[in-house]
């Protein structure tokens, strides 16, 4: 009986894997006043799956994916949130 109950909470957790992954950011459900960073968020959020997209319909490898999809993020514009966070940009006080 306990193996039943290991085996049931095990395929729980990996039937239930998937909903552990990030949700899209839907801007209309945050308070307003972080709205604007909620926008940003799910542009970026965007940006990451179309590049994921892109690395599935090239087939890269998993060992090559996140050269791959960094090459893809930077050719698709700068992310304005690490945009300062750049060693030698300039920063503003």
């Amino acid at each position: 009986m306990r193996s039943f109950w290991r085996l049931t909470f095990v395929m729980a957790f990996v039937l239930g894997e998937p909903s552990f992954a990030q949700k899209l950011v839907d801007p209309n459900s945050v308070a307003p006043e972080f709205r604007e960073a909620a926008v940003k968020r799910r542009a970026e959020q965007i940006r990451q799956i179309e590049c994921g997209r892109k690395a599935d319909a090239a087939k890269v490898l998993p060992r090559d994916r996140t050269a791959y999809l960094t090459v893809c993020l930077a050719e698709e514009g700068p992310n304005p949130a690490t945009a300062a966070a750049k060693p030698g940009s300039p920063v503003s006080d």
